[in-house]
């Protein structure tokens, strides 16, 4: 059980909630099992997940990835960051090169693109609900 804080920021006074760098929202494993089924695309068998959701956490990574690049050039020019935003573009490389380039190929890399997006809430929810009948 993890407890989020939830802060009030003075400049915006808008409610953040602090994420964990080990949580992915909305996720029910841990970033760096993510990381590595979306790393790894044979898989290893030592992964606690089936191959049905290994499948869904890649699906889920290239359908939003350049989703989430976009949005975090955005915050690092919004916050002036010093971090590379040249060649984030090149479309010769592939949106995991392109991601790894800004914030590491390194273990965590996954933490470092959904802490950002997530805290300063631009990070786009899986969640939904569906109702039947009349109700």
């Amino acid at each position: 059980m993890y407890s989020i804080r939830r802060l009030r920021c003075q400049k915006c006074e808008l409610i953040h909630h602090e994420l964990p760098d080990c949580l992915v929202p909305y996720k029910r494993y841990q970033a760096d099992v993510i990381e590595t089924a979306i790393d790894d695309p044979g898989g290893p068998s030592d992964l606690p997940a089936d191959d049905s959701t290994l499948l869904r956490w890649r699906d889920w990574f290239y359908t939003l990835a350049e989703h989430w690049l976009s949005f975090l050039i955005s915050l690092i020019r919004q916050q002036k960051w010093e971090l590379p935003v040249n060649g984030l573009s090149d479309r010769s490389l592939s949106v995991r090169q392109r991601i790894g380039q800004m914030v590491g190929g390194e273990c965590g890399w996954l933490s470092r693109i959904v802490q950002p997006l997530a805290n300063h809430h631009y990070w786009i929810h899986t969640r939904s609900a569906c109702l039947s009948g009349n109700g």
